[in-house]
């Protein structure tokens, strides 16, 4: 895929990137202290990898029960925020649709929170399956929800112009962890 074309300034390199991650699994892991049935959902694209990362960091730092994981597409907007669908769209794999998750603290792991129609979807469908309760973690929080949606953890906060654009580089999809800020080129 090509990325946009703009000006990007790197916001937090990967040690930055690390310690920010850290951080997050370490406040995760008190929102689970003492639960047993825990589920991880990470909202592809880039949540998945994030929930695999902060998953591992829990249980073999913090003792935290491995968490059942599974993943949900959920798509309304492309990377560069151009609106894909007028209605956000949730993919129900078949393996999700079986998953029993009553009784279980879910925690909802996505990259970045922007307006919080996706989050919401997810927190829809997810309820439906009556867990405990729903916990949210996003790496980047933009500050500009439309809706009563917000984190329970979240790694930053950056307030940014409208027009720019949070690109978070998580690996298998980037070769390093990054977070950047893009700038689109203006359209002549």
């Amino acid at each position: 895929m090509d990325r946009p074309l703009g000006r990007r300034t790197c916001l937090y390199d990967t040690a930055q990137f690390e310690v920010v991650v850290d951080g997050m699994a370490r406040d995760a892991a008190g929102l689970l202290t003492g639960r047993q049935k825990i589920a991880m959902v990470g909202v592809l694209r880039r949540g998945a990898p994030l929930a695999d990362r902060l998953a591992q960091i829990m249980v073999r730092r913090f003792g935290i029960a491995p968490p059942v994981r599974l993943d949900l597409s959920v798509k309304r907007y492309a990377d560069d925020l151009t609106l894909l669908h007028p209605q956000t769209r949730l993919l129900e794999d078949e393996r999700n649709a079986a998953i029993d998750l009553a009784g279980y603290t879910v925690l909802v792991v996505d990259d970045v929170l922007y307006t919080g129609h996706s989050l919401l979807t997810v927190v829809e469908y997810l309820a439906r399956k009556q867990p405990a309760e729903i916990r949210v973690v996003a790496l980047v929080d933009r500050g500009v929800t439309r809706l009563p949606v917000r984190t329970d953890v979240v790694g930053v906060r950056l307030d940014i112009a409208p027009p720019d654009i949070i690109e978070c580089n998580v690996p298998p999809y980037e070769s390093e962890f990054r977070i950047e800020l893009l700038q689109p080129k203006a359209s002549p």
